[in-house]
């Protein structure tokens, strides 16, 4: 059995070629059944998002597998095959494993250390598991991929350098409020990077919003948006002494906010800082507010060499995920290599112990009746044998099975001991699927 992942993403594929393969929530279940007709797969996660389609499968014939996931993918998407090809990736066996863990930690996204996927591929898990589609390789898989995922951000804080110039506007609000849930914020001019900026205290705990702009009418709507309150545009000076943010957005030629206004607010017994971001070109505020005392101001510029310092704090955090990364895949593959050779140790052990009990039958027979002590004594000790003849090759077989002799030590085996392997990696699977390495 063998661990794969083929598919494409925004590295391998441009825009209008991943749209014909991106699948909603409500496709999905079409697509798992599809998936389960194909004899070729015997578990599969499909994980779909704006940038990514990759199918995770354990598969008996990998060749096979490549071959109908290709085409069935571009069926889904309507697509020659010869037209598609060259978008596909496939990743087999520990390259599979060490992508999904890359993808689950955010270093395989296109902001780098980006949260969303972590909750994307959780939740093509989860699907998986509710369908089952999966199996005890998979659940693993994707339950240390999660595991994974989590401990890179909580150990790196790979997520917590600004990379947009509206997280870099609310990260630097943060450091100067702490708490955002008391804060309001008057959005000047509704421009899509102040909305963008908004969305974001928004998600911090603003509460009170206070929107102004030309056109009253989309004031109002922003405002209904976020419920907040919109004011005339011509009326918004009069409001900055109830304001802690001001994000300026405006498509104005010149300021619309002017040093002597805000002084006049800041003069007045504030005790709160009042803080300015002004996203507009040209400028929406004075730069000499700069320079008056309780208030803070972030241009555009200001703003980007912060974004410029957060893309570089990612990075250096994405150098110190890979040591991690290669533990962890590492520690996965030693577990994987490991499951291969459960069918031949408990096909050896159940051979052991057939024979075991033929010759106790041949024994007991020609001993005639006997003392219910003596039989126990002569079990206990054939049990002894049988146990301390097959430990060894037991547990040499599985250091070995994480060597790149493993496998051949397993078929090794097999073949002195004549052992039913098939029966007994059908019998594993079926047991095994849908459990994980933790048994749940």
């Amino acid at each position: 059995m063998h661990l794969i992942a083929l598919g494409m993403n925004h590295r391998t594929a441009p825009v209008e070629v991943r749209e014909k393969l991106v699948f909603s929530s409500g496709a999905m279940r079409s697509v798992a059944a599809d998936l389960k007709g194909l004899s070729s797969l015997a578990g599969f996660i499909v994980l779909s998002t704006c940038n990514r389609t990759e199918i995770y499968a354990h598969v008996p014939r990998p060749q096979e597998a490549v071959c109908d996931l290709k085409s069935y993918l571009c069926r889904q998407a309507q697509v020659a095959e010869e037209d598609l090809r060259r978008y596909f990736h496939l990743w087999t066996c520990e390259q599979a494993v060490e992508h999904l863990f890359r993808v689950t930690a955010g270093l395989d996204s296109m902001i780098l250390g980006e949260t969303e996927i972590q909750g994307q591929v959780s939740d093509a898990y989860q699907f998986a598991c509710s369908l089952q589609t999966s199996d005890k390789m998979l659940n693993t898989l994707f339950q240390e991929a999660l595991r994974f995922g989590k401990r890179v951000r909580s150990r790196t804080g790979i997520d917590q350098h600004p990379v947009s110039v509206s997280y870099a506007a609310v990260e630097l609000a943060r450091s100067v409020f702490g708490d955002l849930s008391e804060c309001t914020v008057l959005i000047i001019g509704a421009g899509e990077m102040g909305e963008l900026a908004l969305k974001h205290l928004i998600a911090r705990g603003v509460k009170t919003v206070l929107v102004s702009n030309r056109s009253y009418k989309r004031a109002g709507r922003l405002a209904a948006e976020y419920g907040g309150e919109a004011i005339r545009y011509d009326h918004f000076a009069g409001r900055l002494d109830k304001a802690d943010i001001v994000i300026g957005c405006t498509s104005a030629a010149h300021f619309v906010i002017h040093a002597e206004q805000v002084r006049r607010v800041v003069t007045g017994g504030r005790q709160r800082p009042l803080f300015f971001i002004d996203i507009a070109v040209p400028r929406d505020i004075d730069p000499a507010v700069k320079g008056i005392p309780g208030v803070i101001l972030y241009n555009i510029d200001d703003l980007e060499r912060v974004v410029l310092e957060g893309m570089q704090e990612r990075e250096k955090a994405a150098q110190g995920a890979v040591q991690m990364l290669r533990d962890a895949v590492h520690e996965f593959q030693n577990w994987a290599d490991a499951l291969e050779v459960v069918p031949t140790i408990r096909a050896l052990k159940e051979k052991g112990n057939e024979i075991m009990e033929e010759e106790l039958k041949r024994c007991f027979n020609r001993l005639g009746e006997i003392d219910p002590r003596t039989e126990k004594v002569i079990r206990t000790m054939a049990h002894s044998i049988v146990g301390k003849l097959l430990h060894t090759p037991t547990v040499r077989l599985k250091e070995y099975a994480c060597s790149e002799y493993g496998q051949a030590y397993g078929k090794m085996l097999v073949n002195l001991f004549d052992l039913p392997l098939a029966v007994q990696q059908r019998e594993l699977v079926s047991s095994e699927a849908g459990r994980g390495k933790d048994g749940n």
